[in-house]
């Protein structure tokens, strides 16, 4: 059963961050007063806590958080917004959570964002930030980590990273990734009923933004028409209340007949991007997301499976 706070942070949700995906135009508005206020600085405490170094590729800043002696993984994270807002505290907030429980280096580009950029500025930067870790890491040693757009981020940009001839990560931990912008599943519009967080239209306006007028159907933006055989071992977080969710499943069962490891957390109640928010259900998301990547075995994994098997009913196909 969904705790308390869920509902609660639902409810808010609805009747706040939802209305800036209601329609176009309010998406704009957003998107304005977003820029007068945004700050992609890490918050003052983690500043504190932690040895991050800043350094410019293409003109933005990449925050590297350094590893704990020893380590030699590096994670690189991906943050959400819909491609046109910016990092968050609560982004910030979950990967200090990651550098303590594992210990990783954490590497978080400030990517160029829409309306100002589109999508060729925007992997153009992510891109040379791979590049620039694979000069000093092993791709066995390095995770792409990413929610929302984030989560699309990474697995495009290992996508094109395979057709480059570029050396693969390791692995991927998606959060809600939206991995299709086509609207060609007629169950996401049933699904959006019950999101409160994300909406259709305000969707397609931020697509529009940064899409740079590719076709919806061009793996670049929606990667779940590519190679998904160039995947690596997957970790896919999504909620029952998420409008994502059922292109999220055709994802993980196409990736999977390609041939790809995927392991499904799909929580019930929840929604967008619930990792990032403190409460309880996001604190099993993310135990879920150490143990993934720590290669112990998951406590909720038997959970997790039976989950998906309830699902084969829900979204067939």
């Amino acid at each position: 059963m969904p705790s308390l706070k869920s509902h609660v942070v639902s409810f808010v949700l609805r009747h706040s961050r939802k209305q800036a995906f209601s329609s176009p135009e309010n998406l704009q508005r957003w998107i304005a007063a977003a820029r007068k206020t945004e700050d992609h600085r890490p918050p003052a405490l983690l500043q504190q806590r932690y040895d991050i170094q800043t350094r410019s590729v293409d003109g933005f800043p990449v925050y590297e958080i350094a590893p704990r002696a020893g380590e030699h993984k590096q994670i690189l994270y991906l943050h959400g917004g819909a491609y046109v807002f910016e990092i968050t505290p609560y982004h910030w907030y979950l990967i200090a959570d990651m550098a303590d429980r594992l210990g990783y280096g954490i590497t978080v580009p400030i990517y160029p964002i829409a309306p100002e950029h589109n999508f060729h500025a925007m992997f153009g930067m992510v891109g040379a930030v791979y590049r620039r870790m694979l000069e000093e890491t092993e791709a066995e040693d390095i995770i792409f980590m990413g929610d929302s757009a984030g989560g699309n981020m990474a697995v495009v940009l290992t996508m094109m990273a395979a057709e480059a001839g570029l050396p693969l990560p390791s692995r991927h931990v998606l959060i809600s990734p939206g991995l299709d912008v086509s609207l060609a599943n007629p169950e996401v519009f049933e699904a959006e009923r019950n999101d409160p967080w994300l909406g259709i239209a305000g969707g397609r306006e931020a697509i529009r933004l940064y899409s740079a007028g590719m076709d919806p159907t061009d793996w670049r933006i929606s990667p779940v028409y590519g190679d998904l055989s160039v995947l690596p071992k997957t970790l896919l977080l999504t909620g029952s209340r998420d409008l994502l969710t059922p292109d999220n499943l055709i994802f993980a069962q196409k990736a999977r007949t390609a041939g790809v490891e995927v392991e499904l957390v799909y929580e019930e109640g929840m929604f967008h991007v619930w990792p990032l928010i403190d409460m309880p259900e996001a604190r099993r998301a993310r135990q879920h997301i150490v143990a993934f990547l720590s290669q112990s075995p998951s406590p909720i994994a038997a959970s997790a499976d039976a989950a998906e098997q309830r699902l084969r009913s829900d979204y067939p196909g």
